[in-house]
């Protein structure tokens, strides 16, 4: 599971979740990849069920980079806990998704397996989400 291995403080606050993304935009590193487009938090558990959907298709073949990471906490109360006595203990790490950001870039694999390969790891995510090419898509050179 992915989780910072230190943090400045034990809790954040939410949030909010509105605008495009400014960073992490931009095919950089393989030919095809998996694009959100809606805003979302997506958990360490999904990143990781993700992953290991989108390795089992390609069966090792190619190269696949993870673009994103689950560095924010969030929080829970325990369940039949009353209103008030303070935040809950930090329960998990997500990452904030917002609209534009890539999410998995892969190379060296022909275009049918990668887009079946990135359209089982999109099915794992809890995030509206579109394949992207690098010939059709701007990329930083």
């Amino acid at each position: 599971m992915m989780a910072p291995k230190r943090t400045k403080f034990r809790k954040q606050q939410k949030g909010r979740r509105f605008g495009l993304a400014t960073r992490g935009n931009l095919l950089t590193f393989g030919d095809i990849a998996l694009k959100a487009i809606e805003p979302a938090w997506v958990t360490a558990v999904q990143i990781e069920a993700a992953r290991v959907a989108i390795n089992r298709k390609i069966k090792r073949g190619g190269k696949m980079w993870i673009r994103i990471f689950p560095d924010k906490p969030f929080t829970k109360k325990p369940a039949e806990t009353r209103m008030g006595k303070g935040k809950g203990a930090p329960e998990g790490w997500v990452a904030v998704i917002k609209p534009g950001r890539i999410l998995f870039e892969l190379e060296g694999i022909d275009d049918v397996l990668a887009r079946e390969a990135l359209a089982l790891g999109a099915a794992k995510l809890p995030v509206k989400t579109k394949v992207v090419r690098r010939d059709v898509y701007p990329c930083r050179l």
